[in-house]
């Protein structure tokens, strides 16, 4: 989804309080992670998570939007993104993807990430380390003077050796004053091809890969997007900020500059 067709251009005022909306996620995705565990459920850590955006001066970004109902996407198993938190109560040899939103005056973070849950065929883990390699990779090309092909080529390089399932109808998007803005940030693409990227622009890039195939199915409650075949599925996100001096990742507790 992507609401604006117009890409803003953000000022270092704008991008200083994206940093504070990324470091709420960070501390999101921390406090998520220690809970995480067998026996916990899905809205336990959805609580969590609300605690800590409540705590750090911010609001939820996905609480509301378009009726959704909770802090934090919560997809386990085979569940590739928008998971709704309910009583589904996490057991040894799941992994569990958590997507988190922040907003501080009016600025967003988003980002996302998989663990494992006790232990989980190397395989698994492997899908797991790739899904994350594939989104530092992407996110080295978010600099000024490149294009989104870049991007989306680098993600989907590093998935096809392993013959993964890259997801295709949910990709990444541009964000700033709403959550998702333009432009489209998919996660395959041709080098050199695509929108020019520029200073001031931000973006989330999040790539989905399935240890299937890429094929998705949406359930009946609207919002959870499921694999087609039920094989697992990782998804990895940071915003990072586009700056003259190169990429700058903010959705960490400490902004990392590429």
């Amino acid at each position: 989804m992507v609401g604006a067709k117009v890409i803003s251009k953000k000022k270092p005022d704008d991008f200083a309080k994206m940093e504070i909306a990324g470091q709420c996620v960070a501390a999101v995705h921390q406090a998520v992670r220690e809970a995480a565990a067998p026996g916990v459920t899905t809205r336990d850590l959805d609580a969590i998570a609300a605690d800590v955006v409540r705590e750090r001066g911010c609001r939820p970004s996905f609480l509301g939007y378009h009726g959704f109902p909770a802090t934090i996407c919560a997809s386990p198993n085979s569940a590739i993104v928008h998971g709704i938190p309910d009583g589904y109560t996490l057991r040894n040899g799941d992994i569990i993807s958590i997507d988190a939103g922040a907003i501080y005056e009016g600025w967003h973070g988003d980002a996302a990430f998989t663990m494992a849950i006790g232990d989980v065929p190397d395989e698994v883990r492997r899908l797991l380390e790739v899904t994350e390699e594939a989104l530092w990779n992407g996110l080295g090309m978010a600099r000024a003077g490149n294009r989104l092909g870049d991007i989306g080529h680098a993600i989907e390089a590093t998935a096809k050796p392993h013959g993964y399932g890259v997801v295709r109808e949910y990709i990444g998007h541009g964000i700033g004053r709403q959550m998702h803005e333009a432009p489209n940030v998919p996660n395959y693409g041709v080098p050199g091809r695509g929108l020019k990227l520029k200073a001031g622009m931000a973006l989330a890039i999040e790539p989905m890969f399935n240890l299937g195939t890429a094929e998705t199915v949406v359930l009946d409650d609207g919002w959870t997007v499921v694999t087609a075949d039920g094989a697992l599925s990782a998804h990895f996100e940071h915003t990072v900020l586009i700056t003259n001096d190169g990429p700058v990742v903010s959705t960490v507790p400490e902004p990392i500059y590429l």
